[in-house]
């Protein structure tokens, strides 16, 4: 991880210590990247789209993961002040605490859903989005990963389907997988994050040559994601039905660029389609040969996106 040019821990209260650190230009564009997941952290690929001679970027581990304390890989952690508003908050702090004005706001996947969560709370304090391999986390998207994908899947669904108890396999596999992996024994904790992970590491390989995330290899980690995606999951991310969508005349003032692979069949492409029409203001990219947060143009289009804004500081 490069050296940051400023860190530290800012207590967000409820017992919560938000990990934040500061790198690029002094005086250099702010913008703040929020991270996918929920509970993936923040690590040195977040800086590779920027210009770091022209941008002031802000790295932040949501709560109970990355470097942020306490971690809920500790299935004792208690995730009761864990919700999107709790992080709606926690970046609008963030914000205070650092003193920034305003900030273009970088959010992928899951950080999608935050970000756009964030930026209708606070319209006046963004400049501009950058969201690729969108999502909103709505209660039919998480069925559609839980349960829909096992048609494209079909093998591998059935292995995680029979993850759960007998009882729970019609039910919302979400809330399931979330259960076992508070339950006192740790072997059967370990067993469900491996296969929850197993999931999430199968529903996104739509893409030629996709290799697994090898971040999934590590207990630790995946004991953190789990249980993070399984509680945003099973809540479907805090927000009424629909909230985003609805909520998108708010972003108008805000330019937006959203990226997304046609081959990102656990995110369908219906999701940003929509976004780009109730937005303002929004610029959408579909990208043929592109996966969810992979492909060959993925990151070409999100640093070009970012280099046009960066003229605007």
């Amino acid at each position: 991880m490069p050296r940051p040019d400023a860190h530290g821990m800012l207590d967000v209260g409820d017992g919560q210590l938000v990990h934040w650190e500061v790198h690029g230009a002094p005086d250099g564009k702010p913008a703040v990247v929020l991270h996918g997941g929920p509970g993936s952290g923040c690590d040195a690929g977040w800086l590779r789209p920027f210009d770091l001679s022209r941008y002031r970027v802000v790295l932040l581990d949501q709560r109970g993961c990355g470097r942020s304390r306490p971690n809920v890989g500790d299935h004792t952690v208690d995730l009761s002040t864990n919700t999107t508003p709790h992080l709606v908050a926690d970046i609008e702090r963030l914000r205070e605490h650092l003193g920034v004005d305003r900030w273009l706001v970088l959010g992928a996947s899951w950080g999608s859903t935050l970000a756009l969560a964030y930026a209708q709370r606070h319209p006046g304090r963004v400049t501009e989005m950058v969201l690729f391999s969108v999502v909103t986390t709505s209660r039919r998207e998480v069925e559609w990963i839980t349960r829909d994908m096992g048609r494209v899947f079909p093998e591998q669904w059935v292995r995680f389907r029979d993850g759960v108890p007998p009882a729970d396999r019609d039910g919302d596999l979400a809330d399931a997988y979330a259960r076992l992996l508070v339950d006192p024994d740790p072997a059967v904790r370990e067993q469900a994050a491996q296969d929850w992970c197993a999931w999430e590491d199968t529903h996104v390989a739509t893409v030629p040559g996709h290799r697994p995330d090898p971040a999934f290899a590590d207990p630790a980690f995946r004991m953190t994601f789990a249980r993070l995606a399984t509680h945003y999951w099973r809540h479907a991310a805090f927000l009424p039905e629909g909230e985003l969508l609805r909520g998108a005349y708010r972003l108008a003032g805000i330019p937006g660029v959203l990226v997304h692979g046609r081959l990102d069949i656990s995110s369908p492409a219906d999701i940003p389609w929509r976004l780009a029409r109730a937005w303002p203001g929004a610029r959408l990219e579909l990208l043929d040969a592109a996966g969810h947060g992979t492909g060959p143009d993925m990151a070409d289009r999100v640093r070009a996106a970012l280099a046009g804004f960066a003229v605007t500081h």
